[in-house]
């Protein structure tokens, strides 16, 4: 697929002429990120967010007792980063990690400004991605708080379906925030029904 077909993609919806493209191209950085690398840890200044072209990537936090919480999952067509830190210009909160060869074009805050200014449009296109992005986080608290587990893992595999034989057990259960035996268990149940 080519570069400009690709942007096209990314930014779907957005009336884009061949100058918007070239610009696009200009400061999208396209990265490779081989499975298991760090993309982002604790405490580094967050000045980039990055839309993954293919491959897995995983946002997660570690608590005080290092314990580990997953909190997305980014796969084909999915935006990530560590956004509270992205937005407020601080230091990142939680890490992302590759977890499988992974290739993202990244978007610096910086260039990002710049593409607003010279493409206007994509101001409200970022806008509601950030408020589809809001809703989800949302309704993923509401989720935790008041389904059950077995509910949790099936609106899991409804939102990312097919990431199950990409991501090992214990990322699943860290993002459902449950044990993995309690995930084994949920599985054994559903596959029985």
């Amino acid at each position: 697929m080519n570069t400009a077909t690709l942007i096209s993609q990314i930014f779907h919806g957005a009336a884009l002429n061949s100058a918007h493209l070239t610009f696009l191209d200009s400061i999208l950085e396209e990265m490779y990120i081989p499975k298991g690398t760090t993309l982002l840890s604790a405490n580094d200044p967050v000045h980039t967010q990055y839309y993954v072209i293919d491959g897995c990537l995983r946002t997660y936090f570690i608590d005080e007792s290092g314990k580990e919480h997953t909190l997305q999952f980014a796969i084909k067509d999915w935006w990530i980063s560590d956004y509270t830190a992205f937005f407020k210009e601080e230091n990142a909160i939680m890490h992302i990690e590759s977890l499988q060869d992974t290739t993202v074009y990244g978007l610096s805050r910086k260039n990002m400004e710049s593409m607003f200014e010279a493409i206007p449009q994509l101001e409200s296109f970022f806008r509601v991605k950030l408020e589809r992005a809001f809703s989800s986080f949302q309704k993923r608290i509401l989720a935790n708080l008041s389904k059950t587990a077995k509910e949790r893992y099936l609106d899991f595999i409804h939102t990312y379906p097919n990431i199950e034989q990409s991501v090992k057990n214990y990322h699943i259960a860290s993002y459902l925030g449950i044990t993995t035996e309690s995930l084994s268990r949920i599985r054994r149940q559903l596959t029985a029904e």
